[in-house]
C-alpha cells in the first residue's frame, strides 16, 4: 500500500490507462470509419457514435489499468488525459488543430466516466 500512495506510481498508472484507451478508441474509430463506408450516416449519428466510442475506451482503459486507492481520482484524470491525448492525436490525422467549445463538453464527459469507472474498478476488486 505505501507504494501506491507515491505520485510516480499513480501518475504512470493514469498515462498508461489513458494510452490503452487511446489505442482503443484509436482501433474503433477504424472500425468505425469502414461501417461508415458501407452504411453512410448523419453527421449527428457520427459524433454521438464518436462520443460513446471514446466514453467506452475510457472505462477499457480505467478497468484494465486503475487499482489501489482513489480510483475516482485516477479514473477522472484518466479521462482528461484521454481527452488531451485523443485530441492531439485526431487533429493530427485530420490536419486541424483548431479549437472548439465542444472540446469542454468532451473534457466533462470523459472526466465523469473515468470517474465512475475508476471508483467501480477500484470497489469491485476488493
Amino acid at each position: 500500500m505505501g507504494n501506491e500512495r507515491v505520485y510516480g506510481n499513480g501518475f504512470f498508472t493514469v498515462i498508461k490507462a489513458a494510452l490503452v484507451a487511446l489505442a482503443v478508441s484509436l482501433l474503433s474509430a477504424v472500425i468505425f470509419a469502414v461501417v461508415l463506408r458501407a452504411a453512410p450516416l448523419s453527421s449527428g449519428t457520427i459524433y454521438t457514435v464518436n462520443q460513446v466510442l471514446k466514453v467506452l475506451s475510457v472505462i477499457i482503459g480505467v478497468f484494465a489499468c486503475v487499482r489501489g486507492e482513489k480510483g475516482w481520482l485516477r479514473g477522472g484524470a484518466t479521462g482528461l488525459l484521454f481527452s488531451a491525448f485523443s485530441y492531439l492525436a485526431f487533429s493530427a490525422l485530420g490536419g486541424d488543430f483548431s479549437l472548439t467549445w465542444l472540446i469542454f463538453i468532451e473534457l466533462a464527459i470523459t472526466f465523469l466516466a473515468g470517474a465512475i469507472s475508476g471508483s467501480l474498478a477500484v470497489n469491485l476488486r476488493k
